[in-house]
């Protein structure tokens, strides 16, 4: 919460509007309803939240630290860097989906002019890099998405329409 009072790192730089905006809303809605905890805070935010916290200015106003909550995350190679920006674009990918599925947009079909056509890649790639950071979280997805695990098999039955 510090981040966005007076003083905090988000509070006068133009460059973290977005996350301090979203911050204080959460934060606002939860005083108006007299409902404040941090734990609260944290569960209220915005999805987005946690992809801007991994953008290059938010990441380096924190302390560059917060790539530490992924324990099992691979270590950096020449070839692929696994920083940042790395799981900034991830979150992004997961995000996309999140904004697809609350517009109800299509999510099983082609792009652009093939529309009609049935195509699960999309959401079988996004449901992939969920269960890649739940993984490298440490977090037991299997018990975390107990009853909503099936969507590889459902997009194996939407194949078959």
């Amino acid at each position: 919460m510090d981040f966005i009072m007076p003083g905090g790192c988000f509070h006068s730089d133009h460059r973290t509007a977005k996350t301090k905006n979203i911050i204080e809303k959460a934060y606002n809605e939860l005083l108006r309803n007299n409902q404040y905890s941090h734990t609260k805070l944290l569960a209220q935010m915005e999805f987005g939240i946690w992809k801007y916290m991994f953008s290059n200015v938010q990441y380096q106003l924190t302390g560059q630290t917060l790539l530490d909550i992924f324990p099992n995350k691979p270590r950096s190679t020449r070839s692929q860097r696994y920083n940042n920006t790395y799981i900034f674009q991830e979150l992004d990918y997961i995000n996309n989906l999140r904004n697809r599925i609350a517009h109800h947009e299509p999510i099983c079909f082609g792009t652009g002019t093939n529309r009609t056509t049935i195509d699960t890649f999309y959401a079988l790639n996004r449901y992939s890099r969920i269960l890649t950071l739940l993984q490298w979280l440490d977090i037991d997805s299997p018990s975390l998405l107990y009853g909503l695990g099936d969507v590889v098999r459902i997009c194996n039955k939407i194949k078959t329409l």
